[in-house]
């Protein structure tokens, strides 16, 4: 009927999963654009509920139909700034573009997410980088101006290299979070410990960069458990290139196994370091300050525990041969063990991501 008097119409919520899914809806729930007066008008069995937020319950024999009134974007944005966040979760999952409003709005009003608790912003961002589309969603926060505010650190890597908000272009991280989404789904996600390491990885190896022999070496003492003979064995035996596009990565060199040992001992620990700063409010706030347009933030949304379970990740290649750390069995990934925070699992997950951005080779070959 809606349609009929020429304004817009949509399913939305669970009745869209359960259709997409072959299965009958439990209920309906349905956003036009009209308003909450001509939805009363249009149904005679309808009433309005709810009063910050009003809806109308629209009866239709045995079922109760909820409509809700398109809001704007301004007003929606403003009344709970999670929203901004959740607009770019789903556009990042699903490949939605944003309407000229609600793009505006959404950059316009991105520094309001300061607002929001940390944990509930740890929880939006592990939603974003969790959950199988983490590069769309970077990109995104990129473009809108939002990580900035949620990662300056990262952010700050984009400015000195030139990476322009609507940049098409691939860099090493976000290579590593494609890889990473190419392990995990929406039903397949990963323990939020795992991207938190493969950003302090990465902030590491910006600061320094390292020969991918290294890199190598330490993601396989990463996989198994901190073996540095077996992982210096495995790495040697590589007959394919590295990715030359990566300014973190230098020119091979012929490395003895002492200094390949140090090398790779000394990159765990600045990996470590790197993982501390993410943690230092005073840290994160100057990683932007050099640049006079960008909004001021010492946001830190790591708590402790998460950041001791990811530098585990990084300690068994410092220790793994007195400590014994156990090494996982198989290369099928175990998602429940992964979603649970596993350290086998994710320290095997995490060495798979980096191993196979920086060479175009499985690690399980």
């Amino acid at each position: 009927m809606f349609k009929w008097t020429g304004y817009e119409v949509y399913l939305v919520g669970g009745c869209v999963r359960d259709l997409m899914l072959n299965r009958i809806p439990k209920d309906f729930d349905i956003i036009t654009s009209a308003e909450l007066k001509e939805v009363v008008r249009v149904f005679s069995q309808c009433e309005i509920v709810g009063k910050r937020f009003p809806i109308c319950h629209v009866h239709f024999e045995n079922t109760i139909v909820e409509v809700q009134t398109v809001i704007p974007a301004s007003t929606s944005f403003q009344e709970d700034c999670a929203r901004i966040l959740r607009a770019i979760r789903i556009a990042a999952r699903l490949g939605f573009r944003f309407s000229r409003e609600t793009a505006h709005f959404v950059k316009h009003l991105s520094p309001s997410i300061l607002k929001l608790d940390r944990g509930r912003l740890l929880m939006e961002m592990n939603y974003m980088l969790a959950y199988g589309s983490a590069e769309a969603s970077l990109r995104l926060l990129w473009k809108f101006g939002l990580l900035e505010v949620l990662l300056p650190i990262q952010a700050a890597y984009l400015v000195k290299h030139g990476f322009r908000r609507r940049d098409k272009r691939s860099n090493l991280l976000l290579s590593l979070f494609s890889n990473l989404d190419k392990l995990l789904a929406p039903d397949r996600p990963c323990h939020s410990s795992l991207w938190i390491a493969i950003l302090a990885f990465h902030k590491a190896l910006s600061d320094q960069p390292r020969d991918p022999l290294v890199v190598a070496v330490f993601s396989l003492a990463v996989y198994n458990g901190g073996d540095m003979l077996e992982a210096v064995k495995i790495a040697r035996r590589i007959n394919k290139s590295h990715d030359e596009s990566f300014c973190e990565l230098l020119e091979p060199r012929d490395l003895d196994f002492e200094a390949l040992k140090h090398e790779v001992m000394d990159f765990a620990e600045s990996s470590k370091g790197a993982l501390s700063k993410m943690t230092d409010e005073y840290f994160v706030s100057q990683a932007m300050a050099g640049y006079s347009r960008a909004p001021f933030s010492d946001l830190v949304f790591i708590p402790l525990a998460l950041y001791l379970k990811a530098s585990k990740i990084f300690e068994c290649v410092r220790g793994g041969g007195e400590r014994r750390f156990a090494s996982k069995q198989g290369s099928k990934i175990d998602y429940e063990s992964l979603a649970y925070g596993s350290p086998q699992e994710v320290r095997h997950t995490f060495a798979r991501i980096v191993f196979d951005t920086v060479y175009p080779l499985d690690l399980t070959e």
